[in-house]
């Protein structure tokens, strides 16, 4: 007999085979059902015991959390809510759970919150709920990779330490191997980093893209794929400390090329979770409709999980200028009766989540792309407009999430972008090699980022990102 997954044996067209299944117990009624999951699906298998012929101390250790080994013949269920079930002939238990020792009444989500179950790191992800999300994060990132394979990038690994602040932004994690309680110093009496591991001070990155875009260069379309971190300290539900990044670069790309790019990216790997993760899609749509039973109904989503997922498919990403939005927002109900937290006033203002979200929900009913950002409230590195004033920048904003995807056409100009760096009091020195990159067969290239864990939630439908990655990292929190 060969080992099989429930997945498999519940899609399989035979009945009446040998098959061996091994999984946890969810539940064991009247001595006689048990209820196996093994992680491949959401679903569990039933598995049907004669208790008379089976050995009174073996059905004891069958608990829920029990790891157990089934073999038995798969037949036609007679019950309801499966098409079939395993008749048992042997049943072994591998691993034995005290439901109360061990906490396992998590497995009813009712009784534990969201927050409780990230202190359960052993057990948090055997509850539906983040089965269900674990699973659609791993489709997800298979169909980056695929999306991107299909259309002719190369994957390149870009360094996790890095002597560079891609952002600008300050907020890194250091790297060291100095002596925290006695650290060198120089003469000026600060920290003397020429005695450190790499002889300068190194972050972790937040960012592969600088290095992106010299690969990009050489080999035309790259695409990173990896972890970055940032110290900032906020404790929000769109916030994490440790994150993945996908930041696709191309040369040759203009902006235009670029919007283009990251809609139809989008649209791929949505589309592949939706075709790929019915099961769990479903089952995470029916969990926020009951979540969102509490809430007041102007807080409740307009729009059902998957309906929102085909809504992002169905619908061309409208692309409106920043200058436009602008106009848009300062003109709107919310803006002039000062619903908004943040009131727009003039042109310059950088862009909240609620303005966002009222372009997207309200004004255009679909995603839209904004582009050409003051130059002020954006990096040094994207491409100056010949206004002088505004920049070749975008941000994809979705539904629910506001931006997802920012992203830009890069400065390819020598002069220009050595002017913006120094006025940004950005170092040319540290920065040699990207400044260098304009002086080789300079060209027209754009690429974006997109955080995964906002991918993953918008997918998911999850309140707070913490819950879309494995093991959390915010401030005050690196358990596990």
């Amino acid at each position: 007999m060969q080992h099989k997954t429930i997945d498999e044996l519940l899609k399989s067209e035979k009945t009446h085979i040998d098959v061996i299944v091994r999984g946890w117990v969810r539940s064991f009624r009247s001595n006689r059902f048990i209820a196996l999951n093994d992680g491949s699906t959401i679903k569990t298998l039933q598995c049907v015991v004669d208790f008379e012929n089976f050995d009174e101390e073996i059905l004891k250790k069958t608990t829920v959390g029990a790891a157990i080994e089934v073999a038995g013949v798969l037949v036609e269920s007679q019950g309801q809510g499966q098409t079939v079930e395993v008749q048992v002939s042997k049943l072994t238990v591998l691993g034995e759970a005290n439901p109360e020792d061990v906490k396992l009444t998590i497995l009813s989500p009712k009784r534990h919150s969201l927050e409780t179950l990230r202190e359960q790191a052993h057990l948090r992800v055997r509850t539906n709920t983040f089965g269900a999300v674990m699973r659609t994060r791993s489709k997800l990132a298979f169909a980056v990779h695929e999306y991107f394979q299909k259309n002719g990038f190369n994957y390149m690994h870009s360094p996790i330490i890095t002597g560079s602040d891609a952002e600008g932004a300050g907020e890194m994690f250091r790297v060291t191997n100095l002596d925290a309680k006695n650290p060198p110093l120089d003469e000026n009496g600060n920290v003397d980093f020429k005695e450190d591991f790499f002889e300068k001070e190194t972050n972790l990155t937040v960012s592969g893209q600088l290095e992106a875009e010299t690969y990009a260069m050489a080999l035309g379309k790259v695409y990173t794929f990896g972890p970055t971190f940032r110290a900032e300290n906020s404790n929000t539900s769109r916030h994490l400390a440790e994150f993945w990044m996908i930041e696709p670069e191309v040369a040759f790309n203009d902006l235009d090329a670029n919007m283009d790019l990251a809609e139809d990216f989008i649209k791929y790997v949505i589309n592949y979770a939706l075709e790929n993760c019915a099961d769990d899609l479903e089952f995470l749509e029916n969990r926020l409709l009951e979540e969102e039973k509490n809430k007041p109904q102007d807080e409740r989503s307009e729009m059902k999980l998957r309906e929102k997922l085909r809504f992002i498919l169905e619908n061309n990403f409208k692309r409106v200028s920043y200058t436009e939005a602008i106009d848009i927002l300062k003109r709107s109900k919310p803006n002039q009766k000062k619903k908004f937290k943040y009131i727009i006033e003039e042109w310059g203002a950088d862009l909240q989540s609620e303005h966002e979200r009222f372009l997207v929900e309200k004004h255009f009913k679909s995603p839209v792309i904004l582009f050409d950002y003051p130059a002020k409230i954006k990096a040094f590195y994207m491409r100056l407009n010949d206004d002088g004033k505004t920049v070749r920048a975008m941000d994809v904003l979705f539904p629910g999430i506001g931006e997802i995807v920012g992203g830009s056409q890069r400065e390819e100009r020598y002069d220009v972008l050595k002017q913006k760096m120094e006025a940004m009091d950005i170092s040319t020195e540290e920065l040699y090699w990207y400044l260098d990159l304009r002086k080789f067969g300079t060209a027209v290239h754009s690429g974006f980022g997109l955080g995964f864990e906002r991918l993953v939630q918008f997918t998911t439908g999850m309140g707070n990102i913490r819950d879309v990655i494995p093991y959390p990292r915010t401030p005050g929190n690196a358990e596990f």
